[in-house]
């Protein structure tokens, strides 16, 4: 298999790297002139929690792209992924695939533009950040799993596997969309920690009863969906929802098994917390958080606290608000009102 990344940043960027430094062909694209320039000229470098390495690499813009491409590793920001899909499709041939390493559901995006038989899924919790141009900082190992949309086993998801295990621990799943609702409840509890600039632990531990409640939330609109939810990485849906059968000694001990998880990892505050803080731009809010109001909206889900949380993040984007433990008591107290 030849490989080729599309967006070659904190995911992208570290899973090609590793793939590379084991041997395998890949290619970089990023719509970064400064990255690509960096990485044509110095290579791309890991600072990773276990040590630091670089490798040379091919790298280029997207315009400067040449078919036939055979897996397209696509790690573009979310809202992002109609633009990129667009402008590879005509580099695809009739056997290649599309792997989305995004988070969110791209996967159906994705399909609507290339077909459901050239995408694959997969689900990724690493940790890593873009620093600079040419260099990316990961964290820390997450659980990593790759599935065929239909949720079928196949030869090609068995073999990319087996490559992208150069990076670690990598597996085949035939319920992608488990683990991708899965984290997208997570995805509340962490875009919630991103209202305030203190690491994401700090606001899980204290706000516990929310970061529960704004995950049920989406759980609820994957139950009407028709997803059975996966755990992950310490996320365990099922003590969390449904909400009758919730158990608050389960709860508060697998709360205590992720916070002490956060506060051992080389990455304390989220991809969320930097877009906003740190490169001033738009979140991947509408595309997550969104996506799962949308699907709740379908069924008739009201989702206040989701759709709150949307708002003030919008609010952070657009200056109009700052990031202050004033936002978390806000949600707080919207919580209360609605269980009073």
């Amino acid at each position: 298999m030849r490989f080729t990344v599309v967006g070659a940043g904190a995911i992208g960027g570290t899973l090609g790297a590793y793939m590379v430094r084991a041997g395998e062909d890949v290619e970089f694209v990023d719509r970064a002139a400064d990255h690509v320039a960096a990485m044509r000229q110095r290579g791309l470098t890991i600072r990773a929690f276990d040590g630091v390495f670089n490798v040379a690499v091919r790298a280029m813009s997207l315009d400067q792209l040449k078919g036939p491409l055979d897996v397209v590793i696509l790690a573009v920001k979310a809202q992002d992924t109609v633009d990129a899909v667009r402008a590879i499709a005509p580099h695809l041939g009739k056997d290649s695939a599309v792997v989305s390493l995004q988070n969110g559901l791209c996967e159906p995006v994705i399909a609507g533009i290339v077909g459901a038989g050239r995408t694959v899924g997969a689900f990724i919790n690493f940790n890593a950040d873009y620093l600079e141009p040419g260099v990316i900082h990961y964290g820390g190992p997450g659980a990593f799993f790759v599935g065929e949309i239909d949720g079928t086993s196949s030869a090609r998801v068995r073999e990319m596997v087996g490559r992208f295990r150069r990076w670690g621990d990598v597996r085949a799943t035939e319920n992608i969309f488990g683990y991708l609702w899965a984290k997208l409840g997570y995805a509340n509890m962490l875009y919630a920690t991103a209202l305030v600039d203190v690491p994401m632990a700090d606001v899980v531990d204290r706000y516990r009863r929310l970061m529960v409640e704004l995950a049920c939330e989406v759980y609820e609109a994957a139950e009407a969906e028709g997803i059975r939810l996966e755990p992950f990485d310490n996320v365990e849906p099922y003590l969390y929802y449904p909400r009758s059968g919730q158990s608050w000694e389960k709860i508060d001990a697998s709360l205590d098994a992720l916070v002490s998880v956060m506060r051992r990892s080389e990455k304390q505050k989220t991809g969320v917390w930097r877009d906003l803080a740190v490169r001033k731009r738009k979140t991947e809010v509408d595309q997550h958080l969104g996506a799962s109001a949308a699907a709740g909206a379908s069924h008739g889900l009201a989702m206040p606290l989701t759709h709150r949380l949307i708002a003030m993040i919008h609010d952070i984007e657009d200056d109009r608000r700052v990031m202050s433990w004033t936002n978390i008591d806000e949600l707080e107290t919207e919580l209360t009102r609605q269980t009073a």
